[in-house]
């Protein structure tokens, strides 16, 4: 018998999906569910980190054209906009599940007065946004 490790979120998140599926079939809008359920709010993951000579900020996008994300520096406040928009090229009706999020995002992150806010990078590869601020020379 092989040993399994011990997960409570596992089975927490087993419990919550069959709940879940419980009350989108017996609801009795469940067509107005489904379409919330497919514009729920997006909120794109981000991972911040620093080193001696920057500050980098790595937002997960995909599916977001480039030209589609607006990226705005003020008072020391890094702002991203977006929307991923949901691609109905099939009928609604014949998908079974939607477990990816749509809609649109607004995300703003504080920098530190070390960094220099009129020089910050934007790289966009692989549905990964990464902004990159340098620091102040006087700050190193």
């Amino acid at each position: 018998m092989p040993i399994t490790r011990f997960d409570p979120l596992r089975d927490l998140f087993a419990l919550q999906n069959r709940v879940n599926s419980i009350f989108q079939d017996f609801s009795p809008n469940r067509a107005e569910n489904d379409n919330l359920t497919a514009t729920a709010a997006f909120v794109p993951p981000v991972d911040i980190y620093e080193n001696e000579h920057q500050v980098v900020l790595k937002l997960e996008v995909p599916g977001i054209p480039k030209e589609d994300l607006d990226i705005q520096v003020e008072n020391h406040t890094v702002t991203v906009r977006g929307e991923r928009k949901f691609e109905n090229a099939e009928n609604a009706e014949n998908y079974h599940r939607v477990e990816r999020r749509y809609g649109s995002f607004y995300r703003a992150f504080s920098l530190p007065d070390t960094v220099d806010t009129e020089h910050i990078r934007a790289d966009y590869e692989n549905g990964v946004l990464r902004l990159t601020a340098e620091k102040r020379a006087e700050a190193n």
